[in-house]
């Protein structure tokens, strides 16, 4: 059986190893996201002294991810959610989802997921998530240069 994993709120002594973090996830999803890890601390700093609130889940004081979490938006929105690296596969990501919905005392929470991360979506499907909406960009000046608009 899996020791306990234990979830707790992050502070500014924290806000180091959540860039760390952060980049790591930036990463693995392929995501636009350029920052630097002083960039990605300070825009955490931002986020934790606002209406976000970020979730360390460790066992035995090693880390195994973190999530983040805004708590004006309703339902809550989970921005990110990120296990380490080396512990995926082996049941910490469903442990650490559950962890934080206790804590959270929520059964209905928004995520978003690049269509382009396959596991992500296969992760968050597991969890019993459905898609809602379809969210897109405009990147880039793609409309037809020949079309002409007139007012009505």
């Amino acid at each position: 059986m899996m020791e306990e994993l234990t979830v707790r709120i992050c502070l500014d002594d924290d806000l180091d190893l959540l860039a760390a973090l952060n980049k790591q996830l930036i990463e693995d999803e392929k995501h636009d996201n350029k920052m630097d890890l002083d960039q990605l601390k300070e825009r955490m700093r931002g986020f934790i002294h606002t209406t976000y609130t970020a979730y360390l889940f460790e066992q035995n004081g090693d880390v195994k991810g973190y999530a983040l979490v805004d708590h004006v938006r309703e339902p809550l929105y989970l921005r990110h959610f990120f296990i380490c690296r080396h512990c995926r596969r082996g049941g910490y990501g469903k442990a650490a989802f559950q962890l934080l919905t206790k804590q959270l005392n929520t059964s209905i929470i928004d995520i978003e997921v690049t269509d382009w991360n396959e596991a992500g979506r296969r992760f968050w499907a597991s969890l019993g998530f459905k898609e809602r909406s379809v969210y897109m960009r405009l990147e880039g000046n793609h409309h037809n240069k020949g079309a002409t608009h007139h007012g009505a």
